[in-house]
């Protein structure tokens, strides 16, 4: 009888892109093209493209709980991460789930289309509730100007607002610098009382659509296969910059990166 080594497993718990750029759909994409077994509960239906989002619709706290629950009981995912939640029943829902695996955050607030995808009173539970039990945040600086209500819009208030990011519970913030200017993307993870920079080209390209769910994704899948958090942020900025220079070139408008990058 020979032995098999368990497939690694992630779990994640966000919106539907139908279009396939972003969402539970780039999530999936990402967690197989890094050979991890993925999982999806759904948080909130929306009709959209790489044009324009057109309608959203959050599903129910119950039922949401009812889908994780369901995966829970079967399957243990070695890593979970969310992406829209959409509103504080579900966020609130989340937050009292049992995982007993490293938990990432992507606080997906408003679409890359400007379309609203957290209510407006939803915020506070994130902050109370779920961040408190989560391992990474991974806001860009946007969301990180929101959460804080502050600006960050220099590489300095970036580092600032990763270490004021996490005096609100998790224990590392990854804050994103593709808003920043200059000729490199840098990221700043604040883990264990450091800062680390991560480093890529700034790329002039329109086929930035789900590159949050994508990059968040990756780090999931990362941490799914064993790695420490800081080799699971390196590898999948690295990817993620793979992604982002051979887009698939789908779509009329804000198109998706290419997950099937190497």
């Amino acid at each position: 009888m020979t032995s098999r080594t368990p497939v690694p497993t992630a779990l994640t718990i966000a919106g539907s892109d139908p279009s396939g750029g972003a969402g539970l759909q780039a999530d999936l994409k990402t967690f197989h093209q890094h050979g991890v077994y993925g999982m999806a509960a759904v948080t909130l239906l929306t009709v959209q493209n790489t044009q324009s989002v057109s309608r959203v619709e959050v599903l129910s706290g119950a039922l949401v709980r009812e889908q994780v629950e369901a995966v829970l009981a079967d399957i243990k995912p070695g890593a979970v991460k969310t992406g829209a939640l959409g509103n504080a029943e579900v966020i609130s829902v989340i937050a009292g789930l049992r995982f007993d695996a490293p938990l990432v955050v992507d606080p997906v607030m408003v679409s890359k289309h400007g379309h609203a995808l957290l209510a407006a009173d939803a915020q506070a539970a994130l902050v109370t509730r779920l961040l408190p039990v989560t391992l990474l945040l991974t806001p860009n600086t946007q969301e990180a100007a929101a959460l804080l209500g502050v600006p960050v819009e220099t590489l300095a208030q970036a580092e600032a607002a990763a270490q004021a990011l996490s005096r609100l519970g998790p224990r590392a913030v990854l804050v994103k610098g593709g808003h920043l200017t200059g000729p490199e993307s840098i990221d700043v993870l604040f883990h264990e009382g450091r800062l680390t920079h991560f480093r890529a080209p700034r790329l002039d390209t329109r086929h930035t659509h789900g590159t949050g769910c994508t990059y968040s994704a990756a780090i999931t899948a990362g941490l799914a296969r064993g790695l420490t958090l800081e080799d699971a942020v390196r590898a999948a900025k690295a990817w993620l910059t793979r992604a982002l220079q051979s887009p698939p070139d789908v779509g009329h408008g804000i198109g998706p990166v290419n997950h099937l990058a190497t």
